[in-house]
């Protein structure tokens, strides 16, 4: 498949999971019963699995390894954390407010692994302090 095509669907599949995300963190907040519907539990796994095989795709498209990339490594440990906040947001978290600091940590990671896509750096955002400095 064209590279083109394999990054847009992978951007895509970015934006839908982070307003997916989003909107369950804020339904689960206020309390709302579509948080456990079937569809609000099931489409986000279908998103992801895109998002997942588009990634694999285009790092194999580009002859990338995490090995010799190190800002693709640093998106690897970036999603392993996110997804670790994730559960504790929306599933494993024991108190309200523990599962809305994990979602807000998660939206942070996110956005940290998203930085280190575009930078190209696995310090992503991060990098903007090595010139402050």
């Amino acid at each position: 498949m064209d590279y083109g095509v394999v990054k847009l669907i992978h951007q895509s599949a970015v934006t839908l999971s982070f307003l997916g995300f989003l909107a369950r963190g804020l339904g689960m907040m206020a309390d709302s019963d579509w948080v456990r519907d079937r569809v609000a539990r099931t489409l986000p796994h279908i998103i992801d699995t895109i998002l997942l095989l588009s990634g694999v795709a285009l790092a194999l498209q580009l002859r990338l390894s995490p090995t010799a990339a190190p800002w693709l490594a640093a998106k690897l440990v970036g999603l392993a954390v996110y997804i670790g906040l994730g559960m504790v947001a929306l599933r494993r978290g024991r108190t309200k407010r523990q599962r809305t600091v994990a979602w807000i940590a998660a939206l942070l990671t996110f956005g940290y692994i998203v930085s280190v896509a575009l930078a190209k750096d696995p310090l992503g955002f991060l990098a903007l302090l090595r010139g402050a400095g």
